[in-house]
Parts: structure tokens; C-alpha cells; sequence
């Protein structure tokens, strides 16, 4: 597997000391998608201590969630969330030209540098994020292989240098003649781990990312519902 420094192609369109050469406007995302990570980080370390998952809670904060999403629905006419499959609900962004489901109960958070992301409230690490940034680029192929392209991402802008991680797969998949990367991977946190899946792809000008996740020790229970997000995620012409 080439290594970042051997893909130029991927070195100059995702890291911002380059962004110019290929038209990538630096507007701080990846920068601010770093922190974002960390912010979640330090949720979990906070969060998760001694905690039971109590079936009468999740009703309490289920309760809340719909409220959440009422109020989602009446707030905003370029992005709406609707019940589309049982345990999930739809999100499409008709400004930005995605859409995507997320687990029912999660409720919407605001981080910087993100464009929306979703999260459980009793474990933080289980959440959906998606970030833009434009490129010049037309195919998410020209920037190199779906494991070339994912070991960049996952090293430089999801996950903090100092924490080890894992490609587990990086494959390829089309939908209506778009190409889309799908990859699985872990982080390695001092004092847990992080099992994520990711889905990157380049439309109207931009280059999208779609990250979903959950704590290692969940990740068995999780993994499904991570899947049906990530096989979700779509893009269309805006």
C-alpha cells in the first residue's frame, strides 16, 4: 500500500498546506474536523464511567428525541428528517445535495466544523457526522485507491495524531453510475477504542465525508445499525 507521502494526487487535495494547487477553498474544515473528534473524545471519557444503559432513560431521552425532530421539521425547509425505515430516521440536505439515515433516538449536536452531525446522548462515541470541502475534482477514483484514499484520511483528518489506528477494509461501490470509498477502521484511545465506518465521495464541486461510529465494546451490538447509516449515504445533483 503506497503511503501518504508516495500519493501526491491524495496530498495535495486533502491537506491544507496544498489546498490551492488543485482549487480547494481552506476554509478551516479539516482543522475543525479534528477538534470535532476530540470534542467527542472527551465526551466519552466523561460520559461513559459507571454507566448502566437503563431501559427507562432511553424511553426519557426517546421522548426528547422526537421533540428534537419536530422541531428539525418545522425549523428548516433545505433539510428535513422523516421516519423512511424502522429504527431510523431520513435526513436529506436539499442545499448541500446529500442524504442520509441515522438510528432513531440520536439527536442532532452542533460541532464546529461539521455540517451536521447526530449523536446518542448516553454514548457519545456513537454518532454520524458528515463534512464538505470543495475540489475541483469530478471522481472520488482520481484521487487513488480506496485504501490509499482512506489511510489519508484516517491518519491526517480523522483521528488525532497521537492516537493508533487500524484500516480493517477500504472497498469501492457505485451508485447510479456515482463512485463511492466505504472503509472500516479503529482508534486507539488511552483508555478505549473507537470502531467507525466511513463513506467518501465528489459531487457538485465537493468532496464529501460521511463518518459513523461506536465504542469498541459496543461495537457487536452497533455494528448493524453503523452499516445501514453508511450504506445509506447518498449524494445528488444540487
Amino acid at each position: 500500500m503506497a503511503s501518504l507521502q508516495n500519493s501526491p494526487a491524495i496530498h495535495r487535495t486533502l491537506f491544507p498546506n496544498s489546498f490551492s494547487q488543485l482549487g480547494l477553498q481552506k476554509h478551516g474544515q479539516f482543522r475543525c474536523c479534528r477538534r470535532g473528534v476530540s470534542l467527542l473524545v472527551r465526551a466519552e471519557q466523561v460520559s461513559t464511567t459507571n454507566r448502566e444503559d437503563g431501559p427507562g432513560r432511553r424511553q426519557v431521552l426517546a421522548v426528547g428525541a422526537i421533540g428534537s425532530w419536530v422541531s428539525l421539521v418545522n425549523q428548516t425547509s433545505i433539510s428535513f428528517a422523516a421516519e423512511t425505515k424502522k429504527g431510523f430516521l431520513a435526513v436529506m440536505d436539499k442545499k448541500d445535495g446529500y442524504s442520509f439515515l441515522y438510528p432513531f433516538g440520536w439527536q442532532e449536536v452542533v460541532i464546529d466544523g461539521q455540517d451536521k452531525v447526530f449523536k446518542d446522548v448516553i454514548e457519545p462515541l456513537e454518532s454520524v457526522s458528515v463534512n464538505m470541502i470543495p475540489t475541483v475534482k469530478q471522481d472520488i477514483r482520481e484521487l487513488g485507491s480506496p485504501q490509499e484514499v482512506a489511510e489519508a484520511l484516517i491518519k491526517k483528518v480523522l483521528a488525532p495524531p497521537s492516537q493508533k489506528t487500524k484500516l480493517v477494509e477500504a472497498v469501492e461501490h457505485d451508485v447510479d453510475g456515482k463512485a463511492y470509498y466505504t472503509f472500516e477502521f479503529t482508534v486507539q484511545a488511552p483508555n478505549f477504542t473507537r470502531h467507525a465506518l466511513s463513506a467518501i465521495t465528489i459531487g457538485n464541486g465537493k468532496f464529501y465525508t460521511l463518518t459513523t461510529g461506536a465504542n469498541e465494546r459496543r461495537w457487536e451490538k452497533m455494528k448493524d445499525k453503523l452499516h445501514t447509516v453508511i450504506d445509506s449515504f447518498q449524494i445528488f445533483n444540487v
